[in-house]
């Protein structure tokens, strides 16, 4: 599975909707960290930056940087000692978009958020990507920022980017939310009622929103980037900081080496078949907006 060009590739270890699958990522010189070792910007003047594509859309496993494990691997969610799958809400299936992350930014549990009122989720901010293309898991893709939703996910501060790949044809036509409206009619109104709803199914209350569920605009998405890449430049600084931040970057308090990279991947179970989906994965659920 290739990322993005002859830059990123990607090496699966265990099997695919398990607790043991893990997607590590490469760069020209051997293993790197996701989160830590790709750059935040795509091009910093144009303001666009690289996306970590984690599922792509139409699929229901919950894959994310594991923020915890050395060389930060995609793996799959845990929910009660279970890999964990968003079910089915009508009329969708899984994620209605590729969703994924920043790289080089972090939402800081310890910061208040003045515009929410709540802490940050300890993970790096979150992009939606509404192109035309389904991604592949491991993508790097170059995005636009166009617009951001304010999510409380129980109590903590979970930003939503919406953004598109630059490749996309539509690209050079959006700029705001007017123009994702007009080029993609229903999908915003869309977005925000998965978010609100997606948890119901599994017994959950409603997902609240700041700003009344209303969509911040680019400029502001931009500032709310800029500010969690650098709560993880402060993450990187930290002597014993809870979450690994491993990197090969020169000025890394916690440096590592490729060779020491290539050890951890060796540790893990080689390539195996697919676990088995859950019986209920291709259920609808119908909920009363």
């Amino acid at each position: 599975m290739a990322g993005d060009g002859p830059k990123y590739s990607v090496e699966e270890r265990g099997s695919i909707y398990s607790l043991d699958y893990r997607l590590f990522f490469k760069g020209p010189n051997g293993y790197i960290s996701p989160w830590h070792d790709i750059p935040l910007f795509a091009d910093e003047a144009a303001r666009t930056y690289n996306m970590i594509v984690e599922i792509p859309r139409w699929t229901n496993a919950k894959m994310e940087i594991a923020t915890k494990d050395p060389l930060n691997p995609i793996k799959q969610d845990e929910k009660k000692g279970l890999p964990r799958f968003v079910h089915n809400i009508f009329p969708h299936r899984g994620y209605i978009w590729n969703y994924g992350a920043l790289p080089q930014t972090w939402e800081d549990p310890n910061h208040t958020v003045p515009e929410t009122g709540a802490k940050g989720d300890n993970d790096p901010i979150d992009v939606v990507e509404i192109g035309s293309v389904v991604r592949k898991r491991g993508e790097v893709v170059p995005v636009k920022v166009l617009a951001t939703l304010a999510l409380l996910d129980e109590g903590e501060t979970d930003w939503k980017l919406v953004a598109i790949a630059l490749d996309d044809p539509l690209a050079d036509k959006l700029s705001n939310t007017a123009d994702v409206e007009k080029h993609f009619p229903g999908l915003l109104q869309a977005t925000f009622d998965w978010f609100k709803h997606y948890k119901i199914p599994a017994g959950k209350p409603a997902n609240e929103f700041a700003f009344n569920g209303d969509y911040k605009e680019a400029d502001f998405a931009h500032k709310v980037i800029a500010e969690t890449h650098e709560f993880w430049k402060k993450l990187m600084a930290e002597p014993t900081p809870k979450l690994n931040t491993q990197s090969v970057l020169p000025d890394a308090v916690h440096q590592t080496t490729y060779e020491a990279r290539i050890e951890e991947v060796q540790k893990q179970p080689a390539l195996g078949q697919p676990a088995n989906l859950p019986g209920d994965v291709d259920k609808w659920h119908f909920i009363k907006f």
